[in-house]
């Protein structure tokens, strides 16, 4: 069995080094092949990992500009799909890093910033209590996400994460005063936000 699968690898060898060569020379010709060739696995494999048509587009794009760029780099012993497959999920943790960044100064900035997200509850629950469960995230999502982001800020992390208040200051480099006056504050438009919901 051995013996089987390395004459099938010496039979590829001369087309991975073929492909090495073309990429050296940046063949369109080659270039325009692999693309036909892998364009639904890499753009399956890329809207999986991000969960987001655009932003997969965005990284096909940017993937095969990386291997036009980077192409003297494919060695010809591995296989290209492997190259290319690291290349695109370099890529999308790039673009995680860069949008967590985003997401940090939205949080710091209370005039931008995006919804709450909470997660359902656990399976457990009965339907009714899932129901309601469910109407009690997305008012309470509602409500945070109107809230200026430096106060959304203090109570997830008293409230979701449990942190307690000196946790808190030494995360986001404020004094001990200003997150009690942050949560207060919060509470108190939280509260008069969620008085303006009741019937």
């Amino acid at each position: 069995m051995d013996g089987a699968i390395h004459l099938f690898a010496l039979a590829m060898e001369p087309e991975t080094k073929a492909l090495a060569r073309g990429l050296r020379r940046r063949d369109p010709d080659v270039l325009d092949a692999l693309i036909a060739q892998y364009e639904y696995r890499l753009y399956r494999y890329l809207f999986y990992l991000t969960g987001n048509p655009e932003t997969a587009r965005d990284l096909f794009q940017e993937t095969w500009l990386r291997v036009l760029a980077r192409g003297h780099q494919y060695d010809g012993v591995s296989r290209f799909d492997s190259w290319l497959f690291a290349i695109a999920r370099h890529l999308v943790i790039d673009a995680s890093r860069r949008r967590k960044m985003d997401s940090l100064d939205e949080l710091l900035d209370p005039v931008r910033g995006g919804a709450a997200r909470e997660p359902l509850s656990s399976n457990e629950a009965s339907p009714l209590a899932e129901y309601e469960n469910t109407e009690l995230v997305a008012r309470l999502s509602s409500i945070l996400a109107r809230l200026p982001a430096v106060y959304r800020e203090v109570l997830l992390l008293r409230f979701q994460e449990e942190l307690s208040l000196k946790e808190i200051a030494d995360i986001i480099h404020v004094p001990l005063a200003t997150v009690k006056s942050r949560l207060y504050r919060g509470l108190g438009t939280a509260r008069e936000l969620l008085e303006e919901q009741q019937p």
